[in-house]
């Protein structure tokens, strides 16, 4: 048994939210999914927030144009109106001390320097994988290889958010990327990429290296993620990411062979932001390693 207030009418919520927004230097709104609609027990059936937020967050932000959404939830989300407020703040699910974090990044504290696990449709139809329930008790993973960003590169499909994606408060230029000339198969190698500042506040960057092989003698992604590291650099200043590979991203699974194999030759290396933002690419040579086994 419990009780609660009658709910408060929605367009009397709406307009009110749109006075105090309209009156206000800079508006916060905050939405997000719940235990209704998000949980680990079932499957979502919808990314939608649903009407009533993604009005709000329309009617705060034509109230006012300095507007940051920020969005509660613990996976992908639609977010129809992204385009019209000034900033969004993904907070997932942060946690009781969430509201001392939110306002430390709000208002410049510290710098928000998260960067995307995972890649955010702008509707779910547009995902290369918008179904995961079994038919006749049976799940198909047809997708194979190809999920996440890679499913979206196969598909040549342009999502609202990539994996990887992330902003802070200044602004970068990737500028050398330095791969080793030969490399082993079988070893781990180091790629240095040299990122600018050029805004004019110091700030923190998660360069991010992806594979390719072209003409591989397998099935292969278009690119993949293979690794990444944070760099600080002040206005102007440069800074030298070093990005270990590890072996076991060149490997593939041979089934003649019963076992992971690296194929020799010219593979690709890129790096820049996110999946959908590499400008820097390089090539590798990959040799058979010498030695006894070599």
């Amino acid at each position: 048994v419990r009780a609660a207030p009658p709910a408060p009418d929605a367009a009397a919520s709406l307009a009110g939210a749109a006075r105090a927004a309209g009156a206000a230097d800079a508006a916060v709104v905050v939405v997000g999914t719940t235990e209704h609609g998000e949980s680990e027990g079932y499957d979502r059936t919808t990314l939608s927030l649903g009407a009533t937020q993604d009005a709000l967050v329309r009617a705060v932000a034509a109230a006012n144009p300095r507007t940051v959404a920020v969005v509660n939830s613990g996976g992908p989300v639609e977010l129809p109106w992204r385009d019209a407020v000034g900033a969004l703040l993904l907070a997932w699910f942060p946690g009781q001390e969430g509201g001392g974090g939110v306002a430390d990044v709000l208002f410049g504290r510290a710098e928000p320097g998260g960067r995307l696990p995972t890649t955010w449709p702008a509707v779910l139809a547009d995902a290369p994988v918008a179904h995961a329930r079994p038919v006749d008790g049976r799940l198909a993973y047809d997708e194979g290889l190809h999920v996440g960003h890679r499913g979206w590169l196969r598909e040549h499909r342009t999502p609202a958010y990539w994996f990887g994606h992330g902003l802070g408060y200044t602004t970068w230029t990737y500028e050398e990327l330095t791969v080793p000339p030969v490399t082993p198969a079988g070893h781990d190698l180091t790629v240095r990429v040299r990122v600018r500042n050029t805004g004019a506040r110091a700030g923190r960057e998660v360069a991010q290296v992806y594979l390719a092989r072209p003409g591989s003698a397998v099935e292969r992604p278009v690119r993949w993620f293979a690794g990444y590291a944070a760099v600080r650099a002040r206005p102007g200043e440069t800074a030298t990411a070093a990005v270990r590979i590890p072996a076991r991203a060149l490997r593939h699974w041979s089934v003649e062979e019963s076992g992971w194999h690296t194929e020799t030759g010219r593979w690709r290396v890129l790096a820049g932001r996110s999946a959908g933002e590499v400008p820097l690419v390089a090539d590798l040579e990959v040799v058979r390693p010498s030695g006894p086994g070599g």
